[in-house]
């Protein structure tokens, strides 16, 4: 039987910056509902919000893009400089190309509309803690679509053919262990792998690195 410790170690804390009262309140009873979740606190601004997530301290931030004054990507930004080890998943009402990719340069793991079920957000928000990266469906074919129209960086040509065959899969969305079992290596290996990858080409998170190349064959 796991003791307290671990069971609140296991435990989501979650904090919502959205200004949109209603939704707001709808994603403080949907995580009061959801066991292994818990809200660390939900903000009406962005400014709001990061005078509180020092001392918050949140595993997972749901971020609405459109906020008044300050918005969320800008807050995102800022967010990582404080709680570098949040998640933080960008919500909005529209999949703005050009907004995806400025909210994930600027930290953030995912990436979803808000018209996502209930099941489903709840599934991108323990997927980012085990290091994924949600996307809804749409929203992941335009960053695919942008990787086919867009030059590979240069820094591409600094990863050895095991590093680009790891990458081209943490673009597709696949966890560490599953990368593991594809390519026969040990879990820890391809951490190291992944260190190394992030390291080359100047980026902290499996959603920058997205941005940085295309998608390998």
């Amino acid at each position: 039987m796991k003791n307290k410790r671990t069971m609140e170690s296991d435990v989501i804390r979650v904090s919502i910056v959205e200004d949109e009262a209603g939704l707001r309140a709808s994603l403080q009873r949907l995580l009061a509902m959801s066991p292994g979740f818990e809200c660390a606190g939900a903000y009406g601004s962005a400014e709001a919000a990061l005078k509180a997530f020092a001392i918050a301290a949140p595993t997972v931030v749901l971020m609405d893009v459109n906020l008044p004054r300050m918005n969320g990507v800008e807050c995102t930004r800022q967010l990582k400089g404080i709680c570098p080890e949040a998640h933080i998943i960008m919500l909005t009402v529209y999949d703005n190309p050009d907004q995806i990719f400025e909210a994930l340069k600027a930290g953030a793991s995912g990436y979803l509309v808000k018209q996502t079920p209930p099941d489903e957000l709840l599934a991108a928000m323990q997927d980012v803690c085990r290091g994924g990266a949600p996307m809804t469906a749409q929203i992941a074919r335009k960053v695919v679509q942008s990787f086919r129209e867009q030059p590979a960086p240069d820094e591409l040509s600094n990863l050895s053919a095991r590093e680009r065959e790891v990458l081209n899969r943490l673009a597709q969305g696949y966890l560490l262990k599953e990368i593991a079992d594809q390519l026969d290596l040990k879990y820890d290996t391809v951490k190291t792998y992944v260190g190394r990858i992030y390291e080359k080409l100047h980026v902290h998170s499996r959603a920058q690195a997205m941005i940085k190349c295309r998608q390998l064959a």
